[in-house]
C-alpha cells in the first residue's frame, strides 16, 4: 500500500488541550492507513547539511518557553528507526545528497506535539531528519528523494504552519484578515497542484506578514516533491489559533 505524504500546522504545545484541535487529529490519525515507520521533517530543526537524528528513543527536546511546567512532562516514547535510517542513507547517498548524523538529538515539538495527536500510543518507529535548505526547489528534489519511502510503508511527515508571525498573535483570536488571505492563497494553488506558482509565495497576498521567517512554511515544499503526478490534495484540518497561525495541514495521496 502506498502511504500518503502530509504536511501538519502543528501550532503550540497548548494545541492538545484545544479538544477540537486534538479530535481533528485524532479523527486524522484513525482514518490514515497504519504506517510501518514514520520519517518527519520539522521546522524545527534547520542543519546544513541534513541530518539524521536519533534511531533510539530518547528524551524529548522542549524547544518551547514560559508554559506551565506540565507541558515540559509530557512524554512520547515511540520507538527508534534504525532500519528507516538505513534506508534513508542509501537514498541520499544515491541522489548525492549530502548527510550527516546527529545520534544523540531527540524529538522536537515540531515532531512530538502533532503526533501525539496523530498516533497517541506513541508504537510506531520514528526517525527525525533535518530541514537542510531554505530553497523551494532543493526542498522539493529532497521529498522526491525520498519518495519511493511510501511504497515501503513508510509515512513522510512534514511539520510546520503556513501562517506564523509571533508578534501578531491575538488573544482574542480574531483572524488577521493578511493570514486569511494568504492560507487561501496557498490552498487554491495547492488544490490546483500549482507548484511554481507555490515557489513564489513571497509574491502572495498577506505574504509579507504571515511569514515573517520561511522556516515554518518550508517543510511543505518537501512534502509537495514526494506527491505523485496528479495525486489529490486535502485539507484534513483548517482553522487558526490565536488569530495569525493556520492550522491548515495537507494531505497528498
Amino acid at each position: 500500500m502506498r502511504m500518503p505524504v502530509l504536511f501538519i500546522g502543528h501550532g503550540s504545545p497548548m494545541t492538545i488541550e484545544q479538544p477540537q484541535r486534538l479530535a481533528e487529529w485524532q479523527d486524522w490519525g484513525k482514518a490514515l492507513p497504519r504506517p510501518k515507520a514514520i520519517l518527519m521533517i520539522s521546522a524545527h530543526w534547520e542543519t546544513r547539511p541534513l541530518m539524521l537524528g536519533a534511531t533510539t528513543s530518547l528524551p524529548l527536546i522542549y524547544d518551547f518557553y514560559g508554559f506551565p511546567a506540565e507541558y515540559y512532562q509530557l512524554s512520547y516514547a515511540a520507538p527508534g528507526a534504525p532500519e528507516l535510517a538505513a534506508r534513508v542513507r542509501t537514498l541520499l547517498a544515491g541522489a548525492k545528497v549530502p548527510f550527516a548524523e546527529r545520534p544523540e538529538r531527540g524529538w522536537d515539538h515540531g515532531a512530538w506535539i502533532p503526533l501525539l495527536g496523530l498516533y497517541p500510543q506513541a508504537d510506531i518507529p520514528l526517525l527525525q531528519i533535518s530541514l537542510p535548505s531554505g530553497d523551494e526547489q532543493e526542498l522539493m528534489r529532497l521529498g522526491a528523494t525520498l519518495a519511493p519511502l511510501r511504497d515501503e510503508e513508510v509515512l513522510i511527515v512534514t511539520s510546520g504552519l503556513l501562517t506564523h508571525n509571533l508578534r501578531e498573535w491575538t488573544p482574542d483570536g480574531v483572524v488577521a484578515q493578511w493570514a486569511r488571505e494568504f492560507d487561501l492563497w496557498l490552498a487554491d494553488r495547492l488544490e490546483a497542484r500549482q507548484w511554481q506558482d507555490l515557489c513564489q509565495w513571497r509574491e502572495a497576498p498577506g505574504a509579507h506578514k504571515s511569514v515573517p521567517t520561511p522556516d515554518h512554511l518550508l517543510p511543505l515544499f518537501v512534502a509537495m516533491g514526494a506527491s505523485g503526478d496528479a495525486e489529490r490534495v486535502t485539507f484534513p484540518v483548517t482553522g487558526f489559533e490565536f488569530g495569525s497561525f493556520s492550522h491548515r495541514s495537507v494531505q497528498f495521496g
